[in-house]
């Protein structure tokens, strides 16, 4: 029984991974997709051929309000992702969130960005866009920092609506492409 309640508590971090950034990947309708989304989606999708590690901190009503801290790497087509101190390999591939991605993406009823500003994050120069997207189980509003250098993404801060039971959420995730490595031991 408890082997199920950590197979869950997996999933729902690597499904958790694929909700934060809808707007990862290009999408296979391109005239459906306001041209602005470029440099957003150009970005997200570059975190499938770099690797990265994720600190994210989520705070959802369903959990009370509680504010939740995570970490995930992305190495080598493959994802790690920390529970309750531990690494392991996620279920789902780097190629697998890549093409549910695509196919959130194909479903989305509308989608829109906008460029709202420069700035500097951990002494990076940035473009700062905003997104918002809508499928039909959830509204979302992102607001995504960009490296200028390198094209990758710094910074995302995410709200997201479900409606229901789960209600609302707001997600911050920083990226740090430095020194990743493959967390020892996991397999």
């Amino acid at each position: 029984m408890k082997m199920r309640n950590h197979d869950r508590r997996i999933r729902a971090i690597a499904i958790a991974l694929l909700i934060l950034t809808p707007l990862a990947v290009r999408p296979a309708r391109a005239a459906a997709v306001d041209p602005a989304c470029k440099p957003v989606l150009d970005s997200l999708a570059k975190q499938y051929s770099t690797s990265v590690h994720v600190y994210m901190t989520q705070v959802a009503a369903f959990r009370g309000g509680k504010p939740q801290s995570s970490e995930s790497i992305f190495a080598g087509g493959t994802i790690y992702i920390q529970v309750r101190g531990k690494w392991m390999r996620s279920p789902m591939s780097l190629e697998e969130m890549r093409q549910q991605r695509e196919e959130n993406l194909r479903n989305a009823k509308s989608m829109s960005c906008r460029y709202l500003r420069d700035e500097v994050v951990n002494g990076e120069a940035a473009a700062v866009y905003n997104s918002q997207s809508e499928t039909e189980d959830v509204k979302s509003s992102s607001t995504l920092w960009v490296s200028k250098r390198t094209g990758l993404p710094l910074k995302n801060e995410i709200d997201l609506d479900t409606g229901g039971k789960l209600g609302k959420e707001h997600n911050s995730i920083r990226y740090d492409y430095s020194n990743v490595r493959t967390p020892a031991g996991v397999k």
